[in-house]
């Protein structure tokens, strides 16, 4: 019998959490391990208690066509990398890896070349997160290492990848 490599392992795990998302736009799921354990795990919605965009059945921002990557503020909801970090103390995180899955709801595909946005990076540098592994096919991820986003600091630019 052939194992699934540790790392899809994980994304799908990650895949199965985005499954919980309420995004009209893009769903995501994010877990975040340490040590092979799950230290939390967040999906793409709207804040607790607050009615989701999949319950009132409008985006703001799909209304509007709001390109991807700006006008973050419009959004109802909280991304999946945020929640994941909220959900976990940081000395779990330090040194952790977060892993990363986004699906277009309608489509149901993976989102092409997804990457955290300019402020989940912000927060995924602070909580000391070392690794964030994306998946961009079934079986193939890319692996980011965050000291790189601290060194290449794109927000000096204004030029942020997202």
């Amino acid at each position: 019998m052939e194992r699934r490599d540790k790392n899809n392992y994980y994304l799908d795990i990650a895949e199965t959490v985005l499954e919980r998302g309420t995004c009209l736009r893009r769903n995501y799921g994010s877990i975040i391990v340490k040590n092979d354990e799950i230290v939390s795990t967040g999906y793409t919605g709207s804040p607790r208690g607050r009615k989701n965009c999949s319950d009132i059945g409008s985006c703001i921002r799909k209304k509007l066509n709001v390109p991807r990557g700006t006008h973050y503020e419009l959004c109802r909801s909280v991304h999946s990398e945020a929640n994941a970090i909220i959900s976990a103390s940081r000395k779990d995180m330090i040194g952790s890896t977060l892993f990363l899955v986004g699906k277009d709801p309608t489509a149901k595909k993976l989102v092409e070349n997804a990457a955290p946005c300019s402020m989940c990076k912000r927060m995924i540098i602070n909580a000391g997160i070392e690794k964030v592994i994306i998946r961009d096919t079934k079986d193939e991820y890319r692996i980011i290492k965050v000291s790189e986003w601290i060194e290449n600091d794109d927000s000096l630019t204004g030029n942020a990848e997202y």
